[in-house]
């Protein structure tokens, strides 16, 4: 699977700088705890209001935990005329509604995902499912 390149980088992932980490210090915690070959995958588009309300905050939950760099990867996606998803590896993950977050083993193996309908930040739903895992 081909990572994107810096250009490939999703303005929306820029961190929030008003975003309380003390109020999600479990969730942060969860997170700062993965192994250091955990990836995270993000698709998401800078042209999505649900991407523009979500994931600046997940970003700083990101940066907060120590997830930087290369252990986070961006996948650009663009709406088709029908509705659909095209980008980066969006059929491969099997990419719907945006935006989506995978995390991933260094295996690959998948171990949370959030999707744009979860009615809880993003942080706090996979941060739920890894706690239970």
């Amino acid at each position: 699977m081909s990572e994107p390149d810096e250009a490939g980088r999703l303005e929306t992932m820029r961190p929030n700088p008003t975003w309380d980490a003390e109020s999600y210090d479990d969730a942060v915690e969860t997170l700062a705890a993965l192994p250091e070959d955990t990836v995270v995958r993000v698709w998401g588009g800078d042209w999505c209001k649900d991407c523009r309300r979500q994931l600046p905050d997940f970003g700083a939950a990101l940066e907060a935990a120590g997830i930087t760099g290369d252990r986070v990867a961006h996948y650009p996606v663009e709406k088709l005329d029908d509705g659909s998803k095209t980008g980066p590896l969006v059929e491969e993950y099997d990419i719907e509604l945006i935006p989506t977050v995978v995390v991933e083993s260094g295996g690959g193996t998948e171990r949370a995902r959030f999707v744009e309908e979860e009615r809880v930040p993003v942080l706090v739903h996979l941060a739920r499912q890894l706690d239970n895992r």
